[in-house]
């Protein structure tokens, strides 16, 4: 009983949390957000918003890296902190620029977003990651 309960509160345990967190969290994006895009790119293409300036097309292709590419490194545990980083800035623009006029419950699930890829830019990949192999 103890060996299970030190399995159970032991330093393993984290890692397992970032492994659920991270391909949760990519599949997710994936599916809410990058798929979508990626199917209904000329409508996207019309309808996005620009709130840095750059132009619909370049705007639109940041979009589908932060939340097509980098869900996928993010998954897999490859550039797990850097791929995090992309999401967690479009997430905040969206959410601080786009959509201000949101209450905290209309915006929940990009918060919630926000929160897990942060989580994960912070703490990086863990144990059970393409990223824990190349270190060794």
């Amino acid at each position: 009983m103890t060996a299970l309960l030190r399995k159970l509160i032991g330093p393993f345990t984290p890692d397992g949390g970032l492994l659920f967190a991270r391909i949760a969290g990519a599949a997710l994006l994936l599916h809410v957000h990058g798929i979508p895009k990626i199917v209904h790119y000329q409508q996207e293409l019309a309808h996005i918003d620009d709130p840095l300036g750059m132009g619909r097309a370049l705007t639109l292709w940041c979009a589908l890296f932060a939340e097509v590419v980098c869900p996928v490194l993010i998954a897999l545990g490859l550039f797990t902190r850097l791929a995090a980083l992309p999401v967690v800035f479009l997430l905040a623009v969206s959410m601080v620029l786009v959509h201000p006029d949101w209450s905290i419950a209309e915006g929940q699930f990009g918060w919630l977003l926000v929160i897990v890829f942060g989580t994960i830019a912070l703490s990086g990949a863990g144990r059970y990651s393409v990223d824990a192999k190349l270190a060794g």
